[in-house]
């Protein structure tokens, strides 16, 4: 067994899917098939179920999983102390986030101010971030909703409030303030399950007794104004969105309901190090939020 090894199947583990596992490692599948069946001779157990042409992990790959992902993290958290400990002005940070343009302008200008670290960035909804915290896949998540697991630290951001963005020409164009009375039977633009706006969008009107209409539903919270504005639908917009997006035709209305806001936070893990590039990360995002 070796640490290559397990580095295959903690990705395959994640997958359950050899080709895409083989494309995103950019290695032979042939290679990564005969790495996985020599993991499991050598365990003397089977790791997955194989059905079909795909795989399933099994109760011994799931119980194995546990302590790969654990021995990897060690490992990985070790090399980032010792180059901390060595004073490198360099490092690397993976980040969450539900959608990218939220974490565009702070990226760009912490990469201005800090060139040596690599930042990768993954686009993920709520649950998507727990998991990757979990298994050490990001080092951070910028969050709008809580996220459930142990040992997580988290750090507000920004509290900005909810609008209703109504396309142009809409019958509550103009209007300072909604009632969501006032939206039955209005045809709704949102995310999937998982992100914040479905999440307040749904509250909302479970709290109103009404059944919401959903005309289209993204994996791109970003998308949504844009969308209003050509007419799709009314929809829930960020605050901070207007900013960055004020050139789109289209209304942004206040909402009568309590507690509509999006708490924009920053969450790690407390259990595991935390290199000196989070760290700088985790201040300069506090920061350039503050500023807004």
């Amino acid at each position: 067994m070796d640490l290559l090894q397990l580095r295959y199947f903690q990705a395959v583990a994640r997958r359950e899917h050899l080709s895409q596992v083989a494309a995103e490692l950019r290695i032979a599948q042939p290679s990564l098939s005969r790495a996985i069946a020599r993991l499991e001779d050598d365990l003397g157990v089977p790791l997955f179920d194989r059905v079909g042409r795909g795989l399933r992990l099994n109760r011994f790959g799931a119980a194995f999983l546990r302590r790969v992902d654990r021995a990897l993290r060690e490992l990985d958290d070790a090399r980032r102390e010792l180059g901390d400990a060595a004073g490198f002005d360099h490092g690397s940070i993976a980040i969450a986030a539900e959608t990218l343009l939220t974490v565009t302008g702070m990226v760009t200008e912490f990469r201005a101010e800090h060139p040596g670290v690599d930042i990768r960035l993954h686009q993920s909804d709520a649950a998507t971030m727990a998991r990757q915290l979990h298994t050490g896949e990001v080092d951070l998540c910028i969050a709008s909703q809580p996220l459930s697991g142990p040992n997580l630290r988290t750090r507000e951001l920004l509290r900005e409030e909810a609008l209703l963005g109504v396309p142009p020409g809409h019958r509550l164009a103009g209007r300072e303030c909604v009632r969501p009375e006032e939206l039955a039977g209005e045809p709704f633009v949102t995310t999937r399950p998982g992100y914040w706006p479905r999440e307040l969008t749904d509250q909302m009107f479970a709290a109103a007794g009404l059944q919401p209409v959903y005309v289209c539903e993204s994996d791109e919270p970003g998308a949504t104004g844009y969308l209003i504005s050509a007419g799709l639908g009314v929809g829930l917009v960020p605050a901070y969105s207007l900013s960055t997006s004020a050139y789109l035709p289209g209304s942004w209305v206040r909402l009568d309901v309590p507690d509509c806001y999006r708490v924009l936070t920053l969450v790690w893990r407390a259990d595991t190090y935390f290199s000196a590039a989070a760290q700088r990360l985790t201040d300069f995002a506090s920061e350039y939020f503050r500023r807004l």
